[in-house]
């Protein structure tokens, strides 16, 4: 009996830690169905979404619990398709020859973008806050860290960029976070235990806005090469997570407290038979 109860409670507990297959990425330039699969409590899409750049460059992933997010949308400077792993190249990329954006070439003055992605919407918030988790991730980690190849991405809230180291005003890129600088943010994957391609990847971190305010609002998801079209750089943003309310404080979800709560069941089951012998 007690055997068969420890086996149950390992499926559990294996069931909410993590997710043991690989990365998966389903391509989509389907805007509104980018856009819906981040939404989460507190906020509302106003209108339709608009997505810019090559069809291959965006999609949806599951199975990213060695990325560190589990299920979301990835955005990349190439295609998406390369992000999944394992890290068998050290210069994976794709060339679209599509254009850059100039709201990124104004975050690296003297350089241009290329291939160019860009997820765009309107939206409201109930709370008036706002909060999504990220990783930003990129083959040109660690040959050209500091380097004019410092590929860029930005998250434009009403044209203000809000993917910033924490507690800093200081832009998240390849040139700033890094084996040597920011490295408490940064998880090296050259070679590496995680499962993309990328040869390095930020840890999760959480894009915010506090007192956003009431009325309808602008996010403009962004990314792109810069100073050339040669290896991806990818952003992965957390399903759900773009929500009025903090995403590294959830409520349990039902199902999850369902799963603990046979758990203990099980476990004060075998206890009281063990007790009565």
């Amino acid at each position: 009996m007690k055997t068969k109860i420890s086996s149950v409670l390992l499926v559990g507990l294996l069931a909410l830690t993590g997710n043991a297959f690989a990365l998966s990425v389903t391509t989509t330039n389907d805007a509104n169905t980018l856009a819906s699969n981040i939404l989460g409590s507190g906020i509302s899409l106003v209108g339709s979404a608009t997505y810019t750049g090559a069809a291959g460059a965006a999609g949806t992933f599951t199975s990213g619990g060695n990325v560190g997010i589990g299920s979301g949308i990835l955005l990349t400077s190439g295609a998406a398709s390369v992000a999944t792993g394992p890290n068998d190249s050290g210069g994976a990329g794709v060339s679209n020859g599509t254009a850059g954006l100039a709201s990124l070439n104004a975050l690296i003055p003297g350089y241009s973008t290329n291939d160019a992605a860009q997820l765009s919407f309107d939206f409201t918030t109930a709370g008036g806050n706002l909060f999504f988790n990220y990783v930003f991730a990129s083959e040109e980690y660690n040959e050209w860290v500091g380097s004019s190849f410092n590929d860029v991405f930005a998250f434009f809230l009403d044209g203000v960029n809000i993917a910033l180291i924490p507690s800093t005003t200081t832009p998240v890129s390849i040139n700033n976070v890094n084996l040597g600088s920011n490295s408490a943010y940064y998880r090296n994957n050259s070679p590496g235990p995680y499962d993309t391609q990328y040869d390095g990847l930020t840890t999760v971190l959480t894009a915010q806005f506090l007192g956003l305010g009431s009325g309808t609002h602008h996010i403009d998801i962004a990314i792109a090469d810069a100073g050339d079209y040669i290896l991806d750089s990818g952003v992965f943003i957390q399903g759900g997570s773009f929500s009025d309310t903090n995403p590294n404080n959830p409520v349990p979800e039902p199902s999850t407290m369902l799963l603990l709560g046979s758990g203990l069941a099980g476990l004060a089951f075998w206890r009281k038979r063990k007790s009565v012998k």
